[in-house]
């Protein structure tokens, strides 16, 4: 999935969309996708500006976009101005390793269960092969409330 088929799943857009490219899909199952971090990315300014560093929770933004995509894509529920994709929840999280300017950070969601609505992932960021962070998530989709 490139990004023209992200952006037509994620409501997401610069400065805060943080999938440039799906690797693998298994429907209902799990997703592997990309980002490419670079210099150029806004946060990198104040976080840190002698030693950039991606701030940790855009780590597990990332990872959570991976697993909304993973079930709206799975639900074939592209974005659109009725509906909102909730991050309603965050376990075990870990950071073990910094995310750096030049890395590919790749991006796995796994589903754990779906129960009324509410996906359960175990997701896991990684930059060489090396886990740079993971936590279980939980995400629903729901009306937008006006």
């Amino acid at each position: 999935m490139d990004i023209h088929e992200i952006l037509k799943y994620l409501p997401h857009r610069y400065p805060l969309l943080l999938v440039d490219r799906v690797l693998a899909f298994e429907p209902g199952k799990s997703l592997t996708a990309l980002k490419n971090v670079t210099i150029n990315e806004p946060f990198f300014t104040g976080h840190f500006p002698h030693h950039p560093v991606m701030p940790g929770v855009l780590v597990i933004e990332a990872l959570a976009q991976a697993a909304a995509l993973l079930t709206l894509k799975t639900s074939n529920v592209e974005a659109d101005e009725n509906s909102i994709y909730y991050f309603v929840g965050i376990d075990n999280a870990r950071f073990k390793r910094p995310v750096e300017p030049g890395d590919q950070l790749i991006l796995k969601a796994t589903v754990l269960k779906e129960r009324i609505g509410i996906w359960k992932y175990a997701a896991r960021a990684e930059v060489d092969g090396r886990v740079a962070a993971e936590a279980e998530l939980m995400c629903t989709v729901r009306p937008k409330e006006t």
